[in-house]
C-alpha cells in the first residue's frame, strides 16, 4: 500500500468521543507528503486521571482549542479517498465514529487497516506488538509516545514496511 493516512487520537476520558488531539501522516507513493497535528476541545470537557497520566494533557491544554468539526474540516479534504491506518485501529476508528456521532456529522465510509494485526503477521517473533516496540523494530525512534503526531508517524513507519 503506497497511499494512505496514518492517524492517531488521544482522548480526554473514558468516552471514545472525547478526542483531545489528533495526528495524521499522509503518505503518497510511499513518501510522507503531509503531517497534521491539532489539539481539540473534548466533549465532555474533562480529563480523567488515567488519560492525563498517559498523554500528559489537561483541560488547560485544550480549553481554547477548536471543537472537532472545525478541526476535521481541515483534515478531511487532505485524506479524502485514502485508507486510514492506525495502531490498534478499533480504538481510533471507534473514536472517529463516536465523535462524528457526537456532533451529528455524517460519517464517511473510511476504510481502516491495523498495524497491530499486520505487525503480528509480519513480525511474529517480537516480544510484544506495542507501538513503541514495533516502531523501534522498524527503525523509528518513538521518543514522544502518546503524542498524537508522534504516534501517527510511528504508525506510518510501520505501515510502510508491513503493507508492502
Amino acid at each position: 500500500m503506497k497511499n494512505f493516512a496514518a492517524i492517531d487520537f488521544e482522548t480526554a476520558n473514558k468516552y471514545r468521543g472525547s478526542v483531545c488531539s489528533v495526528g495524521v501522516v499522509v503518505v503518497r507513493e510511499g513518501v510522507i507528503t503531509d503531517k497534521l497535528y491539532h489539539l481539540i476541545r473534548p466533549r465532555p470537557n474533562f480529563y480523567s486521571y488515567w488519560c492525563t497520566r498517559i498523554h500528559g494533557m489537561t483541560v488547560e491544554d485544550t480549553d481554547q482549542a477548536p471543537d472537532f468539526p472545525e478541526v476535521w474540516s481541515q483534515i478531511a479534504p487532505r485524506i479524502e479517498g485514502l485508507p486510514l491506518i492506525a495502531h490498534n485501529s478499533p480504538f481510533d476508528e471507534g473514536c472517529l465514529r463516536a465523535v462524528h456521532e457526537l456532533y451529528e456529522m455524517p460519517y464517511p465510509d473510511y476504510r481502516f487497516y491495523c498495524t497491530v494485526r499486520a505487525s503480528r503477521r509480519a513480525f511474529p517473533g517480537l516480544v510484544n506488538h506495542k507501538l513503541d516496540t514495533v516502531s523501534a523494530y522498524c527503525g523509528f525512534d518513538l521518543t514522544n509516545h502518546h503524542h498524537a503526531l508522534a504516534d501517527a508517524e510511528a504508525c506510518a513507519a510501520i505501515a510502510m514496511q508491513v503493507f508492502q
